[in-house]
């Protein structure tokens, strides 16, 4: 138990600075009010837990080494939270178009991407 743990803190601190990484370079390149940073880490980390869900069905991997990567790593990299703030700023502000649009691309995206990366990986 306690390595799992150990694994999900070490993941869970790699996968919070790939975001706050990522999420930072995307909001620099965008000044408006629609939330591209999380957006882009949330797609992302869709398409990459989808590849690597498919590839390590196939690969073996240790339970402590699958929870590092999916619990700590993708679990922190990708945020519902931050996803309901966004929106909850977007319907304060007025901006019910967007906050539909961010709702519907993240969830639509986020799914087809998962499959994608799946299919991706037991193509290969």
């Amino acid at each position: 138990m306690i390595e799992k743990l150990l694994a999900v803190a070490f993941g869970g601190s790699i996968g919070a600075v790939l975001r706050f990484v990522i999420y930072e370079l995307i909001e620099s390149k965008h000044k408006s009010d629609f939330p591209w940073g999380t957006l882009t880490v949330n797609l992302l980390g869709s398409l990459v837990i989808g590849f690597l869900w498919g590839y390590f069905s196939r690969v073996y991997i240790s339970p402590s080494l699958r929870m590092l990567i999916f619990v700590g790593i993708l679990g922190s990299f990708t945020t519902f939270s931050t996803f309901a703030f966004d929106n909850f700023s977007l319907i304060r502000n007025g901006e019910f178009t967007l906050m539909t649009v961010y709702v519907l691309v993240t969830n639509l995206f986020g799914i087809a991407l998962s499959f994608a990366g799946y299919t991706l990986s037991r193509t290969l």
